[in-house]
């Protein structure tokens, strides 16, 4: 299993949107919780948001009203449309993995995607 997070991120204005997309490839059976994580500079990596192969969405209080994570199964990717930026908001953004293997569980993470919101 693979994820591909290259796309979406940049650079935007305070109270402007972008939208990240991860795309998962490979094996990608059993796959119970895509997410998103994000960790700004100096500070530990913090989950945003997170959807589960039911549709049940979770999201980090900071982000809450103005991020939506959502998922297209057809096409094994999870999005996150980020509104109302603000510049607390920078980090690198990270798309998260989760699966349950006959082996056992395995995380996947991408590689990031940098986000800055300027003033």
């Amino acid at each position: 299993l693979r994820c591909s997070c290259r796309l979406g991120g940049g650079l935007v204005q305070a109270g402007g949107s972008l939208r990240l997309s991860c795309a998962a490839s490979g094996n990608i059976v059993r796959l119970i919780t895509m997410g998103w994580y994000r960790q700004a500079p100096g500070e530990q990596r913090e989950m945003v948001a997170s959807i589960t192969s039911g549709g049940s969405e979770m999201y980090a209080n900071s982000v809450k009203g103005r991020f939506a994570i959502s998922r297209d199964t057809s096409k094994d990717t999870v999005y996150l449309q980020m509104s109302k930026l603000k510049p607390e908001d920078t980090a690198v953004y990270y798309c998260h993995l989760f699966q349950v293997l006959a082996t056992g569980p395995r995380e996947n993470w991408g590689k990031g995607t940098l986000v800055t919101v300027s003033s």
